[in-house]
């Protein structure tokens, strides 16, 4: 009798162990795998062109891969010419405007407008008193008339981004107009005064080169060490401006800074961008590579290097300029490569996941909004 009572209990005690497991939740697979549209909003990238239509290469990649979106010059590195995207007020217009109905999610239309010759609209307003020239900073008046000014010239031709302002410290006398200042907190000031003329029309402004580059780099240098005149008075505007106001990206140095890291330049150095700007400072945004065909990249590492150290460093947003080396399938390329090191497990799947999160509530907190403006 006894022996029959066991066999019931142990049969009620199995039933509703099978009846728990199947009824629980299980819980949600982890995403181990990517498709290329979703890796594509990892890249911006350069081309060639005033105008564009649905056979140009750079329409291609937005379709087919989903790009996150381009960087536009007026001067192309290798031609040595201007008017390489950018011919007036109207085109550029007309040329945002199609880049935007063709892609897929709100893109980043971006510039880098720091102050150098080079930059996106020197040549397009030549009445316009240039905020850069030398010691222009001084006048803080002039640097919120003419930023106000810059910033709704940026809204009225559909640029949504610009890398800028540039918080590198002066540590001797240079002929880079783009430096502030020798003194953080006058970084800091002047930084903060073009940030506000820049957020009050909604543009995204992306501080940069953290932790920075010396006073004499030239984009086309094929190295640069600021070990020697590196201090952390450096990352004196980044805190400033961490504790004031939302910074929402960053962009980050090629330089190689042995303070930090003495094994790989900043944009490939998790202890720069892992360590130093997300854990120690506190940045939850976006950061955005500098531009990696500069030569200081190509002519020291290749491409799956560079991805991957990006990428592992902590970097969301891989900028290609396609401006110092011209590869139309940049994109492609890019792509596969990430596909292959989350293949080999070099890549963590988790990291892409991060990042396309923030780039994804960046788009929804400013760009999208942006973009709209120019399609309705």
């Amino acid at each position: 009798m006894n022996k029959s009572i066991y066999k019931f209990q142990f049969l009620i005690l199995v039933t509703a162990l099978f009846i728990n497991s199947c009824s629980s939740e299980k819980p949600a697979e982890k995403t181990t795998s990517f498709t290329d549209k979703q890796l594509g909003q990892m890249l911006v990238v350069g081309f060639r062109g005033t105008e564009i239509n649905a056979e140009s290469p750079i329409v291609r990649d937005i379709k087919e891969r989903n790009l996150g979106g381009v960087i536009l010059y007026s001067y192309d590195y290798q031609t040595k010419s201007y008017n390489r995207n950018i011919e007036s007020p109207d085109q550029l217009l007309k040329l945002n405007s199609a880049l935007v109905g063709y892609s897929i999610n709100p893109p980043f239309i971006s510039v880098e407008h720091d102050g150098s010759e080079h930059s996106a609209l020197h040549n397009l307003y030549p009445s316009m008193e240039n905020i850069f020239e030398q010691n222009s900073f001084s006048d803080t008046l002039e640097v919120i008339n003419n930023s106000r000014r810059f910033a709704q010239e940026f809204m009225v031709v559909g640029i949504n981004t610009n890398f800028h302002p540039r918080l590198d410290l002066k540590t001797k006398e240079s002929s880079n107009a783009a430096l502030i200042s020798y003194d953080p907190q006058k970084v800091t000031e002047i930084s903060n005064l073009i940030l506000d003329e820049y957020e009050t029309e909604k543009l995204l402004s992306v501080p940069k080169y953290f932790p920075g580059y010396t006073v004499d780099y030239n984009p086309t240098d094929s190295t640069d060490n600021i070990t020697s005149s590196w201090s952390e008075d450096f990352l004196t505007p980044y805190k400033n401006l961490f504790e004031q106001r939302t910074i929402r990206a960053i962009q980050v140095s090629h330089a190689t800074n042995a303070h930090i890291d003495s094994s790989w330049p900043g944009t490939f150095s998790h202890s720069t961008v892992s360590g130093l700007l997300r854990d120690s400072l506190g940045f939850e945004g976006v950061v955005f590579s500098d531009d990696l065909q500069k030569p200081i990249i190509t002519s020291n590492y290749d491409l799956e290097t560079s991805i991957l150290q990006s990428i592992n460093a902590g970097v969301d947003v891989l900028v290609f300029g396609n401006n110092f080396k011209y590869d139309e399938d940049i994109a492609k390329k890019a792509i596969a490569i990430i596909q292959k090191l989350l293949k080999e497990g070099k890549i963590k799947p988790e990291t892409i996941e991060a990042a396309l999160s923030r780039i994804d509530q960046l788009k929804q907190d400013v760009i999208a909004e942006l973009c709209t403006c120019l399609t309705t």
